[in-house]
């Protein structure tokens, strides 16, 4: 009997690829996402963009062509005075990452958009392979936690789930030192985030009709309602973080902390300077001082060039301080990590560079060798670029 001839159509998809209609469910998911969902221009960009790169005309994927197309920007406009595409593309990816690292953690198919460019970039969402002999707990654990926040611009309620699963590249010996007393505890590790404090409009003034706003009372202060973007970035970082070193972890938002936890447990307070975090910098050597004018990480109670340059109405900067604290309990010993930056982009650069090996490893390059067993300070700065962190670079530090 004649064998079979095993005929292939050329145009049928092969196994692993990631077809045109693979992305398009994978670009309905995310705009569907609590994170895009709230913003128009988001999902307007991202779908422009993954649009046009199916298409085939990923080389038209230009600042100036998503200025007109997107943004109804005039063919005459100049990006380099207009950086709204770049701040548009910054939020983007930033909305990505927390989608990706919430409830997108199971999506096939991963949309990335990579810095300094406009092009986005489809990947199969890698698979942790399973150690021989190890139980399926220990080589592959999720824990999911809803963070219910906001952003403090926007005031857009966001939905984080923070997992992990246990990773080789997580237990390097750097990180290891770092963190090595908050994982040696009996007791699991304190993730806390402190509120961000946000003014509303008076409900008297909302109704239609009503005079605009004219003076201070006006608005409300609306206390335990937010936390600020980069804070809740810090946040999934640092949970997939102590989870993949093997850890136990739980979540705790602003007042639910007491001073009482700090003293049985590790824990780790994560949130910029106008938080209540920040009192507890008053006996160290490095704290902040907040003056509207000035904001700035102190010395010993003194003014330093760490200075937060004038920023525009909207609160945007294009650098910012922070500092990094791990401090041992003078009465128990209990450890306790203090990240946060003058905004929340400096709290968000300094979670990254306490998760990543590389970049702790320099930090750490000029400390004492007993650093491991004693406090330590560290003062970052990082650039803003495009509404992203930029690598942080430790400025000073003080160990005790």
């Amino acid at each position: 009997m004649p064998k079979a001839e095993n005929h292939r159509d050329p145009a049928a998809p092969q196994a692993g690829e990631i077809t045109p209609d693979l992305v398009r469910d994978a670009l309905a998911q995310v705009l569907e996402s609590a994170e895009f969902r709230a913003s128009r221009r988001c999902q307007e960009f991202l779908k422009f963009v993954v649009e046009t790169s199916l298409a085939g005309d990923g080389q038209a994927l230009k600042e100036r062509t998503i200025g007109v197309e997107v943004f109804g920007r005039p063919a005459s406009y100049d990006p380099s005075n207009d950086s709204t595409v770049r701040v548009k593309a910054g939020e983007v990816r930033k909305r990505l990452q927390t989608f990706y690292a919430g409830a997108g953690t199971n999506s096939p198919i991963r949309i990335g958009l990579p810095a300094g460019g406009y092009v986005p970039e489809f990947h199969h969402t890698p698979l942790v392979p399973q150690s021989a002999g190890a139980p399926l707990a220990f080589s592959m654990r999720r824990w999911s936690w809803l963070l219910l926040a906001a952003c403090a611009v926007s005031g857009v309620s966001i939905g984080i789930y923070a997992w992990a699963t246990r990773s080789a590249p997580l237990a390097d010996p750097i990180l290891r030192s770092f963190w090595g007393p908050a994982l040696n505890s009996s007791s699991p590790v304190l993730l806390c985030v402190s509120y961000t404090p946000v003014y509303g409009l008076n409900p008297s003034l909302e109704a239609a009709g009503a005079p605009p706003p004219a003076r201070v009372k006006d608005f409300e202060l609306l206390s335990e309602h937010f936390v600020g973007g980069g804070d809740m970035l810090a946040t999934a970082t640092l949970s997939r973080l102590i989870s993949g070193m093997g850890k136990d972890y739980r979540i705790k938002l602003g007042r639910d902390l007491s001073f009482h936890d700090l003293k049985s447990s590790p824990s780790v307070l994560i949130g910029y300077s106008w938080t209540r975090w920040s009192s507890l910098t008053n006996t160290f050597r490095f704290g902040f001082d907040l003056s509207p004018r000035a904001p700035q990480i102190t010395d010993y109670g003194k003014p330093t060039k760490w200075v937060l340059p004038a920023r525009s109405a909207d609160r945007h900067t294009d650098e910012d301080f922070a500092l990094v604290c791990r401090i041992f309990h003078p009465d128990t010993g209990t450890p306790l990590v203090l990240l946060a930056g003058i905004t929340q982009f400096g709290t968000e650069a300094a979670a990254d560079l306490v998760s990543s090996p590389s970049r702790l490893q320099e930090a750490m390059r000029g400390l004492p060798s007993d650093w491991p067993k004693k406090n330590v300070q560290l003062v970052l700065h990082t650039r803003v670029i495009s509404g992203e962190t930029a690598a942080p670079q430790v400025v000073a530090s003080h160990v005790w």
